[in-house]
C-alpha cells in the first residue's frame, strides 16, 4: 500500500511539474549551461596539467640530485674517505628511490591530461550535437509557432462566416454581371439590324441627292448636263453619214 500511495503522489506532482515546464525554455537553459561548463572543464584540465608539470619537475631535480651523489661519491673515493662514500651511497638509494615513485607518478598524470584532452573533446563534440538539434528543434518551435498562427486565422475566418459570406458576395456579383450581360444579348437581338441597315442606306441615298440638288443650284452639275446633247448630235451626224454613203454606191452600180 505504501508504495502505491508513494507512487501516486510522485504521479501527481510528476504531472504538475511537466505541466509547468516549456521545452522552449529549458532547451535554451540547456544551452547555456553546455556553454557554461566549457570554462570549467578548461580549469580541470589545466589543474591536471598542471600536476602533470610539477611531477615532472620533480623528477628532474630528483635526478639532478643523483648526479650531484654520483659526484660525491666518486669524489670520497678518490679522497679514500669510504665513510663519507657510504653516506653519500645511502642518500643516492633514497634518491633513487624517489625518482622511481616521482616517475610513476609522472606517467599517471600525464595520463590523466591526455584523458581529460579526449574528454573535453568528446563533450565539445557531444555539445554542438545537443546544441544543434536544440537550435533546429527551437526554429521547427517557431515555425510550427507560426503556421498555427495562420491556422488560426483561417479557422476565424470560417467561424466566424467571413469566408462564407465573401464567396457569398462573389457569387452575387458574378450572377448580376451574368444577367446584365444577358440583357445586352437580349437587346442587340431583338433589334432588326437589316431594317437599320436599309434605312441606313436610304438615308445615305437621300444625302447623296441632297447634295446633286446643292450641286444642280450652284451650277456645279452644268457641265456634265451640256455634255449629254454634244453626245447626241455626233451620234447623229454619225448615222447620217453613213447613209449617205450607203446610197452613193448604188447609184454607182
Amino acid at each position: 500500500m505504501w508504495k502505491r500511495f508513494v507512487r501516486a503522489i510522485k504521479s501527481m506532482f510528476g504531472g504538475v511539474v511537466s505541466s509547468m515546464e516549456d521545452p522552449k525554455l529549458i532547451l535554451e537553459q540547456n544551452i547555456r549551461e553546455m556553454n557554461d561548463q566549457v570554462p570549467k572543464m578548461n580549469e580541470n584540465i589545466a589543474t591536471v596539467k598542471a600536476n602533470w608539470m610539477l611531477m615532472r619537475k620533480e623528477r628532474q631535480k630528483l635526478e639532478k640530485q643523483e648526479g650531484d651523489l654520483i659526484n660525491k661519491i666518486k669524489s670520497a673515493i678518490n679522497a679514500n674517505r669510504d665513510d663519507i662514500a657510504e653516506t653519500y651511497a645511502l642518500q643516492l638509494e633514497k634518491v633513487r628511490e624517489n625518482i622511481l615513485t616521482s616517475a610513476d607518478q609522472e606517467k599517471f598524470a600525464e595520463e590523466a591530461y591526455q584523458k581529460a584532452l579526449q574528454v573535453k573533446k568528446a563533450f565539445l563534440r557531444e555539445k554542438d550535437r545537443k546544441i544543434r538539434e536544440a537550435r533546429e528543434a527551437l526554429q521547427a518551435s517557431e515555425r510550427a509557432a507560426w503556421q498555427s498562427k495562420i491556422a488560426d486565422a483561417l479557422e476565424k475566418f470560417e467561424v466566424s462566416g467571413l469566408d462564407s459570406t465573401h464567396d457569398e458576395m462573389l457569387n452575387r456579383l458574378n450572377e448580376q454581371t451574368a444577367r446584365n450581360e444577358a440583357r445586352i444579348e437580349l437587346a442587340l437581338d431583338s433589334i432588326d439590324t437589316k431594317t437599320l441597315e436599309i434605312e441606313i442606306d436610304a438615308e445615305k441615298m437621300r444625302a447623296s441627292d441632297l447634295v446633286k440638288q446643292f450641286k444642280k443650284e450652284m451650277g456645279k452639275d452644268a457641265d456634265v448636263e451640256s455634255d449629254e446633247p454634244t453626245k447626241i448630235a455626233i451620234e447623229d451626224s454619225e448615222e447620217s453619214s453613213g447613209e449617205k454613203s450607203i446610197g452613193k454606191t448604188k447609184t454607182k452600180s
